[in-house]
């Protein structure tokens, strides 16, 4: 079963790599715009990971990674932001990300972090099975 990613940022480019990435390796993507955006779609596709950008209009990364918490999604949320945000939510009290990534982003560097967590995910589901 391909695994699912749900690609929160308002930056149309940054969706549309990730997208392009993440589809040339079998994973099936999703795309939201918006905190609200994300949300619904969390509902509808239940992902197995979510990029998640910080600063959006509307709900922003921290708000929709609290809602994301409370609906009890197992989701692993990569954060990837400008660098200055980065720092502030790292020093906030907000939910744990997985992963944190300060734009301009390495784009192997996210392909292979992304790949070892399904890849652990992946492992430590079929050893309870």
């Amino acid at each position: 079963m391909k695994k699912k990613l749900l690609i929160v940022d308002d930056q149309y480019a940054i969706r549309k790599l990730l997208e392009e990435m993440f589809c040339s390796e079998d994973y099936e993507t999703f795309e939201a715009s918006n905190g609200e955006q994300a949300l619904q779609m969390l509902d509808l596709v239940s992902p197995d990971l979510i990029f998640l950008d910080m600063k959006m209009p509307g709900l922003n990364g921290a708000e929709v990674m609290e809602l994301i918490n409370e609906r009890g999604s197992k989701a692993f949320v990569v954060v990837i932001t400008a660098y200055k945000e980065l720092e502030s939510v790292q020093r906030a009290n907000y939910i744990e990300p997985t992963l944190e990534f300060a734009k301009p982003f390495d784009i192997y560097e996210v392909q292979n972090a992304v790949r070892n967590i399904l890849q652990m995910d992946t492992g430590m589901q079929s050893s309870l099975s």
